[in-house]
């Protein structure tokens, strides 16, 4: 079953690069749900769907090697700069493969006004996580 999101709206994919290089983007809307509650009269959307906008991005971007991923774990997270109702997010994706057979995603994320956050996700795919119930 898949995951709930806290996204109202898609995430877009577009065209990549190459597969190690892959990119998306979200248009923040003034209908997301979590934004009457982060904060009142002043919304500001969370850290936590930005890291969520760079997870479904990378799910939908993840390159052949990588295909079927599961989160293994959020490595890091740094928030840069707020994103507001109307913004476009912009998601660009660098992934490589590390030592232990897991991939790893490096997002930055933009908007209009420059830099919002980086995240660095760490996936398992169908064969590692086969292998490690073994």
């Amino acid at each position: 079953m898949p995951a709930a999101s806290p996204l109202a709206g898609p995430v877009e994919v577009l065209p990549a690069e190459d597969e190690s290089h892959t990119a998306a983007r979200f248009t923040v809307r003034d209908t997301e749900t979590v934004l009457p509650g982060h904060y009142p009269g002043f919304p500001i959307f969370p850290g936590v769907c930005l890291v969520e906008c760079a997870h479904l991005g990378a799910v939908a971007t993840a390159p052949g090697g990588a295909k079927d991923p599961e989160l293994a774990a959020v490595e890091s997270t740094r928030f840069t700069g707020p994103v507001f109702p109307g913004d476009r997010v912009d998601i660009a994706m660098g992934w490589k493969q590390t030592p232990g057979g897991d991939w790893q995603c490096r997002a930055k994320l933009t908007t209009g006004r420059g830099a919002a956050a980086t995240v660095r996700l760490r996936y398992r795919t169908r064969t590692a996580r086969t292998e490690a119930a073994r």
